[in-house]
């Protein structure tokens, strides 16, 4: 039997609306068609990038005060995450989920960050995802430079 390849997707993919950067999961749309092919290192390598962007970018948002109350609140409503994935991370999949339900961020381990005071939950959420696309087109643009310039080191294969 297979194991089950992990994946950061949220079954939001906004790529198919014509995305290059998925506002769901964070990845660009080379990155998710590529997904199954990267060795299990290189996909953990990529998670953690994903979980740290969404952890710098959260974190203008947000502060987790009970990891512990945020993962009861998580299995209680059941929303998928991952061990290894940080509060922050997983704060994110609540707005996404809870957006329009939740009235006291507090119930759920979480008190506004200052970019987020005085914000319904609904609207934090809107500005704390234009705020993760914009981080992660900028990600994709970064890799995408990157992989150029290692392109124009590598030397034409000689016939």
């Amino acid at each position: 039997m297979a194991a089950s390849i992990t994946s950061p997707c949220v079954g939001l993919c906004s790529t198919t609306l014509g995305d290059p950067v998925c506002r769901g999961c964070q990845r660009g749309d080379v990155e998710i068609l590529d997904w199954f092919g990267l060795s299990g290192d290189e996909r953990e390598a990529r998670m953690a990038e994903l979980d740290a962007l969404r952890e710098t970018v959260a974190g203008r948002f947000l502060q987790v005060v009970d990891a512990e109350c945020l993962e009861a609140q998580l299995l209680r409503y059941r929303i998928r995450f991952r061990p290894e994935q940080p509060a922050l991370s997983r704060a994110v999949e609540l707005l996404r989920v809870g957006r329009t339900r939740i009235q006291n961020l507090s119930r759920y381990g979480l008190v506004p960050g200052e970019a987020a005071l005085g914000l319904d939950v609904a609207e934090l959420h809107a500005r704390l995802s234009q705020a993760l696309t914009e981080a992660a087109e900028c990600r994709q643009a970064q890799q995408q430079a990157h992989s150029n310039r290692v392109s124009l080191v590598v030397p034409p294969e000689s016939t």
